[in-house]
């Protein structure tokens, strides 16, 4: 068990890092104040820094939640050994998702539920009450928790939205045509923000502060802030008059440095606590010569210093994780998109709540503006008004996802407010603050506008339904794993592991395809031409991945109905639903495809227009298709006859040389090619016409199936359709191109 905890700290720490990266990385990445090579240089040796300077005092671990001397070794160590392997699960399960939670309330929750359960078969073995499980479990410590969950989120929200509205009517977007002064007092406010919680949150512990300055900056705090904002504020006007250093950057650098710093510092309990809270367990037992089912436990709560070689390979297996894991980069841009500037693809569907929270929002603020003086509210939005500066949409991705100002606020308040809260020794999640933090300067700086805001707040409550999900689930997780554990002892840990390796692997592998997915080659590319023959010679390769697409879509629909193959309908079906989806992608951007041209070629977007037209029409037509033959099977309804079958392989087989011949057209841009293909058109239809009739035959003599009869007609009707707009798409490239014009493109500015 101690061979597979140690194991299990390894792995934790990997799943832990990919979750608590987005703390310390979201700002700098999404400001791009810096380069990503020096964000990830920087974070390493905050992460490294703060694992060297850790004061290794597992508390939590060791008694924070439960009772050590009301336990014995061996149901200690099935307590560890359940909240590891329930760690590792549900972190992993979230950075899957791409979801940011709390590792902190995990291990609590994950404790709390373990010792739970060991405690009631302890108080059942000895015919106790209900009201006994206060002898073994510290309930004050999970109440405090959870108050500190909902406070934290509700005050790093309010307060970082005050702190951005306020700073962004001051400074407004067009921060680098201030005063030198604006910026220096900026930059002081925020490095001593900053510097303050490195002393009172990273290194609160650490050897290196102890002794005069320490207890200074706990006795005296005001002066040390006042003194620091003076140092900083005129050591900031300096540098940023004499050597032209940008002093934004300098802080969202600092800022990272720090959280990440912190991050190592502090959260290290979570991933390695308790593997070293059991092995100083096993080593206290194997010393007393005790039977294991005999051996108290109380040892535990005395302190006992980490080992300092522990934490370095703890910080080592941090900072290696920290560049390679693509699950941390995941949850990262899960925090960045939901707190960007501009419009966009929208993770996140919205939903009631959210709906009905936006709605309340406009309210709230219309009746506001009433309140407020005309004139100030003129100078207000002034402030908040977005640099007229057009980027192409496809473009978007290369730009920040918010300014340098905003990046700053993140890391200046969530550096407060938990510098605070440390000093109070209030329980606080930092991923809770510094996530919430960051949606409250986005509503402020007016990022969540009326195109995005219902997207942005169902984004915000799925993240906060998340950690919810956290604590419940963590509880009755370990809590079921603790029991079977004590119950099957040997063979319940053989099988918990196993099962927990395939679990992670599965997820390894399943996370890595949806990798591919997203990188592959037929994902659908925006256009950016700004001429007819420029969006034609653009676009061929999105008709070319659609036709072949289409192609495979609708043969596995014919194929899965003529096996009753209901997974690989399902399959089909969320292929459709996928390709669909990517279309729609490119109608939403005929606004910006639009506000690109010049008069020009304004015939341009007409010709878009239409385009994106054929090719919805195309894929609603695959979608029902993909969609009618799986509720076809998956209702258990008969077979599809076998004439039936027969002559709907004749159309696909029909279809399959009409998308052949167009992909290749379209591959090698040869759209002269596109005529001999509209020549089979009239073929084509009759063929489907064809079929109609011969149907049309069969029901009145021989056919006894609605169902089946209302399928086959669905499926000619949707072919049909499906022609009509792959041949309309056809003759408006036929007709358009012009192999002597020159295709232009947008100028890049």
């Amino acid at each position: 068990m101690v061979v597979a905890l140690g194991i299990l700290a390894i792995t934790d720490l990997v799943v832990g890092v990919s979750n608590d990266a987005v703390n310390f990385l979201n700002s700098a990445i999404g400001s791009k104040a810096i380069s990503f090579r020096t964000i990830m240089i920087v974070a390493s040796v905050g992460i490294a820094f703060g694992a060297m300077s850790s004061s290794g005092m597992m508390e939590v671990a060791r008694k924070g939640i439960f009772n050590p001397g009301e336990f014995v070794f061996e149901e200690i160590m099935f307590i560890f050994m359940a909240v590891m392997i329930t760690d590792i699960l549900l972190l992993d399960f979230f950075n899957t998702l791409g979801m940011p939670t709390s590792t902190t309330v995990s291990i609590v929750f994950e404790l709390l539920g373990a010792s739970v359960a060991i405690s009631l078969i302890k108080i059942a073995d000895s015919q106790g009450g209900f009201s006994d499980l206060a002898t073994y479990i510290n309930t004050d410590k999970a109440a405090e928790i959870i108050f500190g969950i909902l406070l934290s989120v509700f005050i790093a929200f309010s307060i970082g939205a005050l702190v951005q509205f306020i700073s962004r009517a001051l400074i407004s977007f067009k921060f680098k045509k201030r005063s030198k002064w604006v910026e220096s007092v900026f930059g002081g406010l925020a490095i001593t923000a900053i510097v303050y919680f490195i002393l009172v949150k990273g290194l609160k512990s650490a050897a290196l502060f102890d002794g005069a300055l320490s207890e200074f900056v706990a006795t005296q705090p005001l002066a040390f802030l006042a003194g620091n904002f003076v140092f900083w504020t005129l050591g900031s006007f300096i540098v940023a008059s004499l050597l032209q250093w940008n002093i934004y950057r300098i802080v969202i650098g600092f800022g990272t440095f720090a959280l990440a710093m912190a991050f190592a510092g502090n959260d290290l309990v979570n991933f390695i606590g308790v593997p070293i809270a059991a092995l100083q367990s096993y080593q206290d037992w194997q010393a007393s010569g005790i039977a294991p089912t005999e051996f108290n436990m109380r040892g535990l709560a005395a302190a006992v210093q980490t080992p300092t070689m522990l934490l370095l390979l703890s910080g080592a297996v941090m900072v290696i994780t920290l560049w390679f894991s693509s699950k941390a980069k995941g949850v990262v841009k899960t925090s960045v998109d939901l707190a960007r500037q501009d419009e966009g693809d929208e993770r996140f569907q919205p939903n009631y709540l959210s709906r009905q929270i936006v709605k309340f929002s406009i309210v709230a603020f219309e009746n506001l503006s009433k309140v407020v003086p005309p004139s100030i509210q003129a100078k207000i939005d002034k402030q908040f008004v977005l640099p007229q500066t057009y980027v192409p949409k496809s473009k978007t991705q290369e730009l920040p996802a918010f300014d340098l100002v905003r990046a700053s606020v993140n890391l200046m308040v969530a550096s407060v407010l938990i510098s605070i809260a440390t000093s109070m020794k209030l329980p606080l999640s930092t991923t809770y603050v510094t996530f919430m933090v960051a949606m409250g300067t986005s509503l402020a700086d007016r990022a969540w506008g009326a195109e995005s805001a219902v997207y942005r707040v169902a984004g915000v409550l799925n993240v906060i339904g998340g950690w919810f999900f956290t604590a419940l689930s963590a509880f009755i997780a370990a809590a079921i794993i603790a029991y079977l554990l004590f119950v099957g002892k040997f063979i319940s840990l053989v099988l918990m592991l196993v099962a927990a390796a395939a679990i992670l692997l599965r997820n390894y592998i399943s996370h890595n395809k949806k990798t591919k997915e997203i990188k592959a080659e037929d994902s659908l590319r925006r256009a950016e031409s700004s001429s007819i023959q420029g969006v034609i010679e653009e676009t061929a390769a999105n008709i070319a991945n659609v036709v072949k697409r289409s192609n495979r879509i609708y043969s596995n629909s014919i194929q899965g109905l003529s096996k009753h193959d209901l997974d690989f309908l399902k399959k089909n079906k969320k292929q459709s639903k996928k390709l669909a989806t990517e279309i729609d992608g490119l109608r939403n951007d005929t606004f910006y495809f639009i506000k690109n041209l010049d008069e020009a070629h304004v015939g341009a977007s007409n010709f878009y227009i239409n385009i994106m037209g054929h090719l919805t029409d195309m894929s609603q037509s695959l979608e029902y298709i993909g969609k009618v033959s799986y509720n076809h099977v998956n209702n258990n309804h008969k077979k599809l006859k076998y004439n039936q079958i027969k002559e709907l392989k004749e159309i696909d087989i029909a279809l399959e040389n009409v998308f052949n011949s167009t992909q290749k057209a379209f591959e090698e841009r040869s759209f002269e090619q596109i005529g001999t293909v509209l020549k089979s058109k009239e073929k084509l239809y009759d063929m489907v016409s064809q079929k109609i009739n011969q149907q049309v035959s069969r029901t009145r003599t021989e056919e006894s199936s609605p169902k089946n009869t209302t399928l086959y007609f669905s499926l000619l009707l949707e072919s049909k359709d499906l022609i009509t707009a792959m041949m309309n798409l056809l003759e408006q490239y036929y007709a358009e191109h012009d192999s002597s014009i020159t295709p232009a493109t947008i100028e890049k500015k």
